[in-house]
């Protein structure tokens, strides 16, 4: 059974006046917020306008992170340049994704990853293809990651073996 981490949403508040990861993912959730209100305002206007933030924090963070991607709670981008995360991904609470991350399909499956909670993923991984990371997993910074990983496990390497 795997364990359903509660998001700490402390994680993603910003402490500073210019910490442009916490910007970008406010504006996803806030655009998410906004699209799916009832109240006709929300919905046209202030969702256009997330719209308008989102592509100026994606730019100024240099992150492709769509704004109807799956992201649980708590989720740091401590260096969010190169990220790009595919719009169908499904990312877990309190993940940690460093710089230069892809996570998406690859050439044999159109379905992307699914990402468990509390995952940490090192600078330069690729997470690509129909796979699930695990609870509490690790991958390795350069990790070219092609199939599951359990819970509690680590991948590193080129194509990534369980450690």
């Amino acid at each position: 059974m795997e364990t359903i981490e509660q998001p700490v949403w402390a994680r993603e508040q910003p402490r500073k006046c210019w910490v442009p990861s916490r910007k970008l993912l406010i504006t996803i959730r806030q655009y998410q917020k906004y699209k799916n209100s009832k109240n006709i305002i929300y919905k046209s206007i202030l969702s256009k306008w997330c719209v308008i933030r989102h592509v100026f924090w994606s730019t100024v963070t240099g992150a492709d992170i769509p704004l109807n991607c799956t992201i649980g709670g708590g989720l740091l981008l401590p260096h969010p340049n190169g990220v790009v995360i595919h719009p169908k991904a499904i990312i877990g609470n309190n993940c940690l994704i460093f710089k230069q991350n892809t996570i998406g399909t690859n050439h044999k499956s159109s379905t992307p990853p699914v990402i468990g909670d509390h995952v940490g993923i090192g600078a330069g991984a690729k997470i690509l293809g129909e796979l699930h990371i695990g609870y509490k997993a690790k991958i390795g910074a350069n990790a070219v990651v092609s199939k599951n990983v359990p819970n509690n496990a680590t991948a590193v390497g080129i194509p990534a073996k369980i450690l």
